[in-house]
């Protein structure tokens, strides 16, 4: 299976605040990107395509479980051809979990 992924605009403002803060995140999300490729369906299945995949930040030194949270949203183009959108990126230790209603919001600004 073949996926592309598409930054979404709350991800790109989000990753540009954290990466002043991690320096390390860009190489991070570097990681990330190759294991989405590898496999494009990972992280906790929050419901209407979309799924919650955790990221280490290596400058924080808490590994996946105190790093960040991406959310992705999936859509199939065709049976082997995946489209993913990264529609936030946040740092667990800055919010724990994320409510119904901004996932809503956010999937409602990609549509």
């Amino acid at each position: 299976m073949t996926a592309e992924i598409y930054l979404g605009e709350e991800f790109k403002r989000q990753f540009k605040r954290l990466a002043k803060k991690y320096r390390s995140l860009p190489a991070d999300f570097k990681v990330l990107l190759q294991s989405l490729e590898a496999d494009p369906i990972q992280g906790a299945d929050l419901g209407n395509g979309m799924h919650k995949v955790r990221m280490a930040i290596a400058s924080k030194g808490k590994g996946k479980s105190g790093g960040a949270r991406v959310i992705a949203y999936h859509v199939f183009a065709t049976h082997d051809h995946l489209e993913i959108t990264l529609l936030t990126i946040y740092d667990k230790g800055e919010l724990a979990n994320v409510s119904d209603s901004y996932l809503k919001s956010l999937l409602a600004g990609l549509l």
